[in-house]
């Protein structure tokens, strides 16, 4: 299949450790529903059936980072390291840096079910 190579190629060259990182949210976010990983040209998205919930915009060499969009800032919060709004838009980037697979604590957990469940 051509997109699953196209992650492949995203994973090409990455460290054990980012890779686990990168199953694990994943498999974390299969717990919450169905989803679709998918490459784009720079980043790779994550789906439910309706729109885009989160990018992993970067895998690094011991960490990945994430970018959960939501329609309001959750500025309340311990996990993201960044929050700021997409010019023009009623859209809020919320970026988060996982270095360690406990990084997808409950906080982050229920980030993640909100974006899954966050209507159009």
């Amino acid at each position: 299949m051509k997109e699953e190579r196209r992650i492949t190629e995203f994973l090409a060259g990455k460290s054990d450790h980012t890779l686990a990182l990168y199953n694990h949210f994943i498999r974390e976010f299969e717990k919450i529903g169905t989803i679709l990983v998918e490459p784009t040209k720079t980043m790779i998205g994550i789906s439910n059936a309706h729109k885009r919930i989160a990018w992993v915009t970067q895998l690094g060499k011991n960490f990945i980072h994430v970018v959960f969009p939501f329609r309001h800032p959750y500025e309340d919060n311990l996990c993201f390291q960044k929050v700021g709004q997409v010019p023009g838009q009623q859209q809020f980037n919320h970026h988060l840096r996982v270095l360690n697979a406990e990084d997808i604590n409950e906080e982050v957990l229920g980030f993640m079910r909100s974006a899954y469940s966050e209507e159009k």
